[in-house]
């Protein structure tokens, strides 16, 4: 066994680290396609302003061919739209932010301030957001023979281009991303219920409640905003709603260490192929079991329920219980609560904002060939949704370092001419790839492109490379030093928000879970578990930071790791009512209630909890357990005590 004394740090690994992806070849040949076509048209005709035109219809093409990402037609549509149009917005409004003075850093101020408000509206606008500081960037130094007009008007046809190669790369797949995430849900539970009693059982669950948030996303969110009915669906709908006992048993079996009937693997993963059309549903479902533990009939039970759905269209249809719409006012009240209201999307208002104005300071002041690659840097490091910002500021310099070599290497032999084509074919082509990896590897082979294409518009020669070396190394700088170092909250490591709001989602599920209808009880346990999924993600940020700030978010590992305990502790118990236990105690569960939102105060206080044990009986004492050690954790981890750094349970 390695000497774990001799390992590189963690937040050090996380940033040399590289996930060998699958090659996406159908991504690959769209990407080797879209991109490049316009600039070979415009070679073919010649001229100063078919070269112009190639180049904006390329820079469309690029936004339109990277925006779409897996997933449902409708939603690789929604995130092209978004990326496209605010991109469009950007090139004209970086009309307004070339040349100097004091209005372009007051424009690109209020374009950061807006883009960061739109950026926490949804994972399409986020992207779009960042498109509109990428595309005002270019627009504020890029000078070509076109007219703003023109310049939006083909950087909308090259947009039309690259979607026509979506629209068909999607008309050619082989299966339904719907229904394969549907198909997944079974799959992981399947994969859980194997994994009991084996150490990735943690993992499998995580697993389970990943491919769970996605289904619902792709099909109960996407139902709920569909003007009309859709079918399938709806019916996809309802088999998602009936495997919930099914999810519920898994947990409880797997909390308790309780292995399924082997049959009942076998089951799940035969509907799972149901659901996907692999294979037909045999009509005979499996008989119910009478006798065993009863997390073992709970799993027989809920795989005859999903059995009995997914077997009959009219049962898929009848299970599907799709959210009331919320009404526009509500609808208003929750965009103001993630903008305006929420006090994360207002400190990354003020850092994105600092940033770029910096950057268009240092766009108008410093000696440099071709600034707005700065401003260009900035945004797409600061950028909040991909990760660790010192990762990704680390990772731009030294991916950009190897890109450029490469373009360095590619202007000093390549002419002007149809080689530049195939080159730029050959850099688009390894795109999808390298963003499966890490963002450093994007960068290596985004550079060139992006070198090649811009010199087409501009000719620089070789020597640009190394200005552009500078001007990425310029911007990272900016954004190390005034969007990370400068800010208390960096070095807070502040988890406490996710952790308040996972303590507050658990306390709705134990509510739900004891006095509530199934539907209630399903939809309070899918916020508990998404609230904690989004915990895990802020902790794997944060510990991609270097020290302090990793070291003080592992501090908060083992609670984080104690709430997962929590909340499956309730779903067995939930099952353990389920199959004949005492129905608990009113009093008592309100006990475990106030527990909870008192531990939700001592995060949000960063005082330690007090000493008294939750007193509980019957199915609720395994929770009561649970949720005291998760209150020795916190009062461990409070200010002025050493934390523990085992996770509980090992």
């Amino acid at each position: 066994m390695a000497d774990r004394s001799r390992r590189a740090p963690a937040w050090l690994e996380e940033l040399v680290r590289t996930t060998p992806p699958p090659v996406p070849w159908r991504d690959v040949a769209r990407f080797a396609v879209t991109v490049p076509a316009p600039l070979a048209v415009a070679l073919v005709v010649g001229g100063d302003a078919a070269l112009g035109a190639g180049v904006f219809a390329t820079t469309g093409a690029l936004a339109a061919t990277l925006a779409p990402q897996g997933g449902p037609l409708r939603e690789r549509l929604r995130r092209t739209a978004a990326a496209v149009g605010l991109g469009a917005v950007g090139l004209v409004a970086g009309q307004y932010a070339s040349g100097g003075g004091v209005l372009p850093v007051v424009v690109v101020a209020l374009l950061a301030a807006a883009a960061a408000l739109i950026s926490a509206v949804n994972s399409a606008l986020s992207l779009g957001a960042l498109q509109l500081l990428v595309y005002t960037a270019l627009a504020s130094g890029l000078v070509t023979s076109l007219s703003p007009a023109a310049e939006v008007a083909w950087f909308a046809v090259g947009a039309a281009w690259a979607t026509l190669g979506t629209l068909v790369q999607s008309a050619t797949e082989p299966g339904d991303p719907d229904r394969a995430a549907v198909a997944a849900v079974l799959t992981r539970i399947a994969g859980l219920l194997t994994a009991v009693g084996t150490e990735g059982t943690d993992d499998a669950r995580r697993d389970l409640t990943t491919a769970l948030n996605a289904a619902y996303d792709r099909v109960i969110r996407t139902r709920s905003l569909l003007a009309g009915r859709n079918r399938e669906l709806s019916e996809l709908a309802g088999v998602l709603n009936a495997a919930a006992p099914l999810v519920e048993a898994a947990v409880a079996s797997a909390r308790a260490g309780v292995h399924a009937d082997p049959h009942d693997v076998t089951a799940v993963h035969a509907l799972a192929a149901a659901v996907t059309g692999d294979r037909e549903l045999p009509a005979d479902r499996p008989p119910p079991l009478d006798q065993g533990p009863p997390q073992r009939r709970a799993v027989r039970h809920g795989v005859r329920l999903a059995w009995a759905v997914v077997g009959d269209p009219e049962e898929r249809a009848e299970a599907a219980v799709t959210p009331p719409r919320p009404s526009g006012r509500e609808r208003l009240r929750d965009l103001a609560d993630r903008t305006l209201g929420s006090r994360d999307t207002r400190d990354f208002a003020l850092r994105l904002v600092l940033c770029m104005s910096i950057a268009e300071v240092a766009r108008q002041l410093l000696p440099i060939e071709r600034p707005y690659w700065v401003l260009l840097t900035v945004a797409i490091v600061l950028k909040p949704d991909f990760g660790s910002v010192f990762t990704r500021a680390v990772q731009r310099g030294a991916g950009t370092l190897l890109g450029v070599l490469i373009g360095s290497v590619l202007l000093s032999f390549l002419p002007r001419d149809g080689w530049v084509v195939v080159a730029m074919a050959v850099g688009a082509g390894l795109l999808p790839w390298a963003r499966g990896a890490n963002f450093g590897l994007f960068s290596v082979f985004q550079t060139p492109v992006i070198i090649l294409l811009l010199d087409l518009a501009v000719p620089g020669g070789p020597g640009l490379v190394g200005a552009r070396l500078v001007d990425t190394l310029i911007g990272c700088a900016i954004v190390l030093v005034a969007g990370y170092l400068i800010w208390p909250q960096t070095w807070r490591a502040p988890l406490d928000e996710a952790l308040r709001a996972a303590t507050l989602a658990l306390d709705d599920f134990v509510g739900a879970a004891f006095t509530g209808d199934p539907t209630t009880r399903r939809r309070a346990r899918r916020r508990a578990y998404r609230a904690l999924t989004e915990v895990q993600t802020q902790l794997q940020r944060r510990l991609a930071e270097p020290p302090p700030i990793s070291s003080r978010a592992s501090a908060w590992w083992p609670v984080i790791v104690q709430l997962e305990r929590t909340a499956d502790a309730v779903t067995e118990a939930v099952i353990a009512v389920g199959q004949g236990g005492r129905t608990p105690d009113p009093a008592q569960v309100a006990v475990l209630r106030r527990a909870l939102r008192e531990l939700e105060d001592d995060v949000r206080a960063h005082r330690p909890p007090d000493d008294a044990e939750i007193d509980a009986d019957g199915v609720l004492a395994p929770v009561a357990r649970e949720v005291d050690a998760a209150r020795r954790l916190v009062r461990d981890a409070a200010p002025g005590r050493r934390p523990e750094t085992t996770v509980p349970g090992t």
